[in-house]
């Protein structure tokens, strides 16, 4: 993973992007990731945890019709939760994750391991629908690395209309 994370640092300080987090199931695990590259100040202002759903909303912006309608493990949330996160610290791009890491908490419809990473950047909202396997501590690590994955994607495509559109388009 540093492999990975250092990529990202390089991209961007490079395109000089900056980057804000939302975490509710991950409770500040991926910005603590982030801040493990010497220099991340440059790119990374900072990061919210958002496991209450009072503070999703308070803090966040979400809205408390979407939290009653959908829950807050869903795709509807998640999105709110990276536009809010990015609009608040005034970044270029957000993330918001929120999930059920176990080991209870989980139903049929939302079983342990659902996990919603959203990314923000500018007026478009990517969100993946995710199911890990494992204990508490290996979903919350493999959340954390997929919204990396996803971030690598993101910067790799930032400058590329034509993939971005179909990167955002194709993953609503």
């Amino acid at each position: 993973m540093n492999k990975l994370l250092n990529q990202i640092a390089k991209t961007l300080t490079r395109k000089k992007l900056t980057l804000s987090v939302c975490e509710s199931c991950t409770g500040g695990m991926l910005g603590s990731i982030i801040t493990q590259v010497p220099g991340s100040s440059k790119y990374f202002p900072g990061g919210i945890i958002a496991y209450s759903n009072e503070v999703k909303q308070k803090t966040v912006g979400v809205k408390p019709a979407t939290l009653r309608k959908y829950g807050a493990v869903s795709a509807e949330v998640v999105r709110e939760m990276a536009q809010g996160v990015r609009k608040r610290f005034k970044s270029d791009i957000g993330i918001g994750i929120t999930g059920i890491a176990g080991p209870s908490g989980g139903s049929k419809k939302k079983p342990v391991g659902l996990v919603f990473i959203s990314l923000s950047y500018n007026k478009m909202i990517f969100v993946e629908k995710c199911l890990f396997k494992g204990n508490r501590d290996h979903i919350r690590k493999k959340a954390c690395k997929q919204a990396l994955v996803l971030l690598n994607h993101l910067l790799k495509i930032v400058n590329d209309e034509t993939e971005l559109k179909r990167f955002f388009v194709l993953n609503l």
